[in-house]
């Protein structure tokens, strides 16, 4: 036979026909749907709360890239210049420390407070499309203002307008005679949907943040040195201010190595060398973290992979007993001039069919549910609700009690989020698609080995 579309002819009857009383084809096709329809729902759920977790991490209380120990009065318009590199997005220094917090409530609770300029929500759009203001406004205009996580002022009992004590660590240990305490007045209330920082971060104004982390001369052993170096940053009492740290958030963050030799490059033009600053990017001050997710992750796909094992061996046991059921048509094949791998690739073309046929429905109603991850999960909680009625109901006619409460899959009481997120990554899901077709492809190649031991001579013989 010259032609090898013939292949694919015999390879479709058999997975349309296939075996009296056997439903092997439509089994494995399902098989491998279910697989490929649950991995790419679960690797679409927990995309949605890892990088959920990854971006309020980089957007809030991290960035990309980090610009310590350089103070822009002694290198004016150096903020502009790094913003105007091809894959910076944005600038935005400031100061953090640890504060204690007291409002109507008589026991503090400590709070990490980052420093800004008032108008940080438009020198950073990541940050602000984070920071949900449930209260107020992101005003810090005036010196005295701040601007609270919501359960931090549900801890404190305050409202906007209240007014919060706030007691600088960093000044208690510097100095004696005075405590670092002083009054702020909330102006607005943020709430970022991570609970860390729903219940322990605040905004102030950074010339305001750069008053309370201040360091008294005989408190610091360099202060001299320091003093000669940056004059401009004393005052007319002596405390020395540390420079803030320039949070730097990059148009694609996995650009951090090119855009941190860019960086280099601008401080190096500028006067400064690799000893007088201090520059990280989110892989090192994040790793740990990270890493974890990643593992996580990683671990859960390959725990969920191994269902694409189970169905290839069902699909490998299968393809032997069709093989070993068809012997009469494959030597029939094999005597009318077809080759050993022609007559094989007849059962690979069957398993090709089987695995594209399975991937692709899975990964459509896969994609499907991921995109529409909270209707399902209220027509699912719905259903169960229905069924824990109907037990109520029958309990209560016979005399028990109907105490069963409803059932939510992420109950509000025990899990800290409006809604389940999901994200589909466009490789992920290609990624899975190929394990189930592969899957179903490998089991029929291996499957298909005996049909080289198949004589023709033998086989017709004996019919």
């Amino acid at each position: 036979m010259k032609g090898m579309r013939w292949i694919g002819y015999v390879a479709g009857r058999y997975v349309s026909r296939g075996r009296k009383n056997s439903p092997s084809a439509v089994l494995s096709v399902l098989g491998i749907a279910t697989g490929v329809l649950a991995l790419t729902v679960i690797i679409a759920v927990m995309n949605g709360f890892q990088l959920g977790f990854i971006e309020n991490i980089l957007e809030i209380s991290s960035c990309h890239v980090r610009l310590e120990g350089v103070s822009p009065a002694q290198y004016p318009g150096l903020n502009e210049k790094i913003s105007a590199l091809p894959g910076v997005h944005s600038v935005l220094p400031f100061r953090e420390l640890n504060v204690l917090l007291r409002g109507k409530q008589a026991n503090p609770r400590g709070a990490l407070i980052r420093g800004v300029p008032p108008d940080a929500l438009d020198l950073d759009p990541g940050l602000a499309g984070k920071l949900q203001i449930e209260s107020g406004l992101f005003d810090l205009e005036e010196p005295r203002n701040i601007v609270i996580c919501a359960e931090l002022a549900r801890y404190l009992s305050v409202r906007e307008g209240d007014y919060v004590n706030l007691l600088s660590i960093t000044g208690g240990l510097f100095t004696d005679s005075d405590d670092g305490s002083q009054v702020y007045s909330v102006s607005g209330i943020f709430r970022t949907g991570f609970y860390e920082y729903d219940l322990g971060w605040g905004f102030v104004n950074l010339e305001s943040s750069a008053e309370l982390f201040r360091i008294p001369e005989e408190y610091d052993d360099a202060s001299d040195e320091f003093a000669e170096a940056a004059p401009e940053l004393s005052d007319a009492e002596g405390p020395y201010q540390t420079p803030p740290v320039l949070g730097i958030k990059l148009k694609n963050r996995w650009q951090d190595r090119q855009v941190t030799a860019e960086i280099r490059k601008v401080l190096a033009d500028s006067g400064l060398s690799e000893e007088g600053f201090t520059l990280s990017s989110w892989r090192e001050y994040n790793r740990a973290f990270f890493g974890a997710l990643r593992t996580e992750k990683l671990m859960m796909f390959i725990l969920v992979g191994l269902i694409f094992i189970v169905v290839g061996l069902n699909i490998f046991q299968a393809q032997r007993r069709t093989v070993l059921e068809r012997r009469e048509e494959i030597g029939l094949l094999r005597a009318i001039g077809a080759s050993d791998i022609a007559v094989r690739l007849v059962f690979v073309w069957d398993g090709f069919i089987i695995g594209l046929s399975g991937a692709g429905f899975g990964l459509a109603l896969g994609l499907i549910i991921s995109f529409n991850i909270q209707t399902f999960f209220t027509l699912l909680e719905g259903l169960v609700n229905f069924f824990i009625s109907g037990i109520n109901t029958l309990s209560f006619y016979f005399g028990g009690h109907a105490g069963t409460e409803e059932f939510a899959v992420f109950s509000p009481q025990i899990f800290y989020i409006k809604e389940i997120p999901s994200r589909v990554i466009p490789h992920e899901a290609v990624l899975i698609f190929l394990f189930g077709l592969l899957s179903a492809l490998f089991a029929a190649w291996f499957a298909s080995g005996k049909v080289s031991g198949t004589r023709p001579a033998e086989v017709l013989r004996y019919e």
